[in-house]
């Protein structure tokens, strides 16, 4: 996989200063002790406040850096990608922002980042200030193992320990009310690909077929490889190991949950993957949400997890008061979409619904030739756009065939007008809007259906700006309606589509539709995937 970077030894500082040069990071200032001390801080620190201090490994992005501001950290200490920060940078964050009120550290329960930060507290302390530490474990993957993993409960932390040192709690109050946070914490993970740490010959440990689950964040190998499955599948299994997890204790307990992604999942698949987590029996018990967002990933991670942590007054409060990071997404209530009616629409059935056998053979043979042609089309349309023509025009002709019934097949006209309007509430892309504006357009035409279709092509390619030599489905439809005007039969208007189709591959570039946004290079060759579309229908009509 490409990746964007200059050296994998200057990509955290580089990062960093990125980082404060932006918006997100425009309250924070950055420590002078480049490459070994990376330190992120508030530029003004409240000193008669607890400081909260976190870090380790980068590639976690937004952790830690990102939660630094009032309402959560103090002060995040960076190391290399995956490698918990060296012992004198984690002391110089302690010094820069500790005063009488002392200071604690948020470690991720790992060996390196429980030794670093452990001696720095010890060094600090050693210097008159106050230190006390708090170790987060909340992973789940591995339920035998007395070391579990700091995952992404570590931000929640965060928040809880924001939020007493900015109500002035004393140290020991703001420790103790974030360890009893910490225990009230569980996570598991579920990816589909691991990372990569910029190690340009690593390959995935996962087949096509697998998934992960419980694996860490810095790649390391799951407790369990599952079969591919449904997002809903997925996250039911994640849903259900981690509520196996849960003690009788906590039966009768609300949840807040946090979705997270472990760093390269879609927005449109976090927030599938949220409605997938409602449908779960794990989201009975869950009042509350962060989430989706990415808090604690693991840099190119194709994967999402899932914390909870068990909800009281305090803990609530909490994890609602403001703070100032950008990267904290906020906590919501988990309920039902809210949803407001609908306004009253056209009928897109307006003429009730007449009988003629041999247009609904014609209507039904075109459907099918349309479906059967949509992986090609989708295929020919890869190489010049998005890929999604033939699921365009075969998504409309089942919309068609699903509505014969209710079509007004003895009256070219009205049949015009109501494929028109079938094509308006369901076919999407510009294909799909530019035949419901000919079909719309035929419908009202005074001419008898074969100019009305002559006419309704004038008006979309008025709508629509292309013409014949544009290199579009135009340059397809412009002469097969005109032989359709003349008196033509299928076959002349097969024909005349035909060589309409070729006729793109010869243009030495497109003028308008999506081809009009590619190199002329990348075109040279290909027909345009409307033309072809459109020759495909007319000889696979001509041919039944």
């Amino acid at each position: 996989m490409k990746r964007f970077f200059n050296t994998r030894e200057t990509i955290v500082t580089e990062a960093l200063d990125g980082f404060l040069r932006s918006a997100a990071g425009s309250h924070l200032c950055r420590l002078d002790g480049y490459p070994d001390t990376c330190v992120v801080m508030q530029r003004e620190p409240d000193r008669t406040q607890v400081a909260v201090i976190s870090g380790g490994g980068s590639g976690h992005e937004p952790a830690h850096a990102g939660f630094v501001g009032r309402g959560m950290l103090t002060a995040a200490v960076c190391g290399a990608l995956f490698a918990s920060p060296c012992v004198d940078a984690i002391v110089a964050a302690i010094l820069a922002t500790t005063g009488d009120a002392g200071c604690l550290l948020v470690v991720k329960n790992y060996t390196g980042d429980r030794l670093n930060f452990g001696l720095a507290a010890e060094r600090a302390r050693a210097l008159g200030k106050q230190v006390e530490m708090v170790i987060v474990g909340d992973d789940i993957a591995l339920p035998d193992s007395a070391t579990p993993r700091g995952v992404a409960g570590t931000v929640l932390a965060h928040k809880l320990a924001g939020y007493g040192a900015m109500q002035g709690w004393p140290l020991t109050r703001v420790a103790e009310f974030v360890r009893d946070g910490a225990r009230r914490m569980r996570t598991i993970g579920l990816a589909l690909e691991d990372c990569n740490p910029y190690e340009p010959d690593r390959a995935s440990r996962l087949s096509a077929d697998q998934a992960e689950l419980g694996l860490g964040i810095h790649g390391e190998p799951g407790a369990q490889r599952i079969t591919m499955a449904r997002a809903d599948d997925l996250m039911r299994t994640a849903a259900d190991t981690l509520e196996a997890s849960l003690p009788t204790t906590v039966r009768n307990t609300r949840f807040a949950l946090v979705l997270n992604n472990l760093g390269a999942v879609p927005e449109v698949e976090m927030a599938l993957l949220l409605e997938a987590f409602s449908h779960t029996p794990l989201a009975r018990r869950v009042s509350h949400v962060i989430g989706p967002a990415p808090l604690m990933t693991a840099l190119d991670m194709n994967g999402f997890s899932i914390t909870l942590i068990e909800l009281d007054e305090a803990i609530t409060t909490a994890l609602q008061a403001a703070a100032q990071p950008r990267a904290w997404p906020g906590i919501a209530p988990l309920g039902s979409p809210a949803i407001a009616p609908i306004p009253p629409m056209p009928d897109a059935f307006p003429y009730p619904a007449t009988p003629n056998p041999a247009l609904r053979g014609v209507l039904e043979r075109g459907a099918q030739v349309l479906v059967a042609n949509e992986k090609a089309l989708n295929e020919l349309d890869g190489r010049i756009g998005d890929g999604d023509a033939g699921s365009t025009f075969a998504g409309a002709a089942r919309e068609i065939t699903a509505a014969l019934d209710r079509l007004p097949l003895a009256d070219p006209h009205h049949l015009m007008t109501t494929i028109g309007n079938i094509l308006t509430q369901h076919a999407g892309g510009s294909s799909g809007v530019l035949f419901a504006i000919m079909f719309s357009a035929a419908g009202r035409s005074p001419e008898p259906w074969r100019q009305a279709l002559r006419d309704g092509l004038e008006h979309m390619m008025a709508c629509g700006g292309a013409k014949p030599g544009d290199r579009t489905m135009i340059d397809a439809l412009y002469p097969a309606l005109e032989v359709l005007a003349t008196g033509g039969g299928l076959p002349d208007v097969a024909q005349a589509a035909r060589e309409g189709a070729n006729s793109t591959t010869t243009m030495a570039s497109a003028r308008a539709g999506r081809a009009a946004y590619v190199p002329s290079a990348q075109v040279r060759d290909v027909p345009d995937p409307g033309a072809e579309a459109v020759a495909r229908l007319l000889e696979g009509l001509a041919a039944g």
